[in-house]
């Protein structure tokens, strides 16, 4: 059985992004009649800056922006219609012939509705994924590193850990669950991902690294695993 993480593993987490600039730009259209706020979100964006591009946004705007417009473009961010694909490489993997029985599952982190807009977008459950596992559905305590999303999938398909491999990009917490419980675990280390993050212990490294999922295919990942 091989798990996927969702953001910057089978798609490119940037493209989401400007996706909800743009959809927060029309909304801050339609309500302040101004038209380059998504433009001005991107530059700050494409600075460094992550938890604060609305506020700085604003401010250049010159838009005094309340705790409560911030929280409601935020919303209209999380629950627009993203404008996303599978990255061409997860689109190429998917789309090859699997070996019979082979099982494909999602478990990712992120704001519910947020996660569930992109799941659908990608079409992931018509291409064959199930359990698709949106970890906020229990409450971000249940965020990776948590194990419960690994507990669930152990619990429904009974198979031993030399047959789970867990494919993600964050070695701060993709790979520390499911390494403690003797899957094999992959990274997907893509140039373009939108966090460069480094492993906080050694039960976040994972066994393999790529750039792309380009470097495998079915019967190597199975083999591996």
């Amino acid at each position: 059985m091989v798990v996927f993480d969702l953001d910057d593993t089978l798609y490119l987490e940037r493209d989401y992004v400007l996706s909800g600039f743009r959809a927060v730009g029309a909304w801050v259209e339609e309500e302040l009649r101004i038209s380059n706020f998504a433009e001005l979100a991107a530059a700050i964006f494409d600075t460094g800056h992550r938890g604060d591009v609305f506020n700085r946004a604003f401010a250049d705007l010159g838009v005094r922006a309340t705790p409560e417009f911030i929280g409601k473009a935020v919303d209209v961010y999380r629950r627009h219609w993203p404008e996303i694909r599978l990255a061409q490489d997860a689109a190429a993997l998917l789309a090859a012939e699997r070996p019979d029985g082979l099982c494909l599952a999602l478990v990712t982190d992120g704001f519910l509705v947020a996660q569930q807009q992109k799941i659908r977008a990608l079409g992931l459950a018509a291409k064959g994924f199930w359990p698709l596992i949106c970890t906020d559905l229990w409450g971000r305590a249940y965020w990776k590193p948590h194990p419960r999303a690994f507990e669930c999938i152990e619990a429904l398909f009974g198979l031993p850990p030399h047959r789970l491999t867990y494919i993600g990009d964050n070695p701060t917490k993709d790979f520390v669950a499911p390494r403690q419980r003797g899957w094999q675990t992959i990274r997907v280390d893509r140039p373009q991902r939108v966090n460069s993050v480094q492993p906080m212990h050694l039960s976040g490294e994972s066994d393999l690294t790529i750039v792309d999922l380009s470097r495998l295919d079915w019967a190597e990942i199975c083999a591996e695993g």
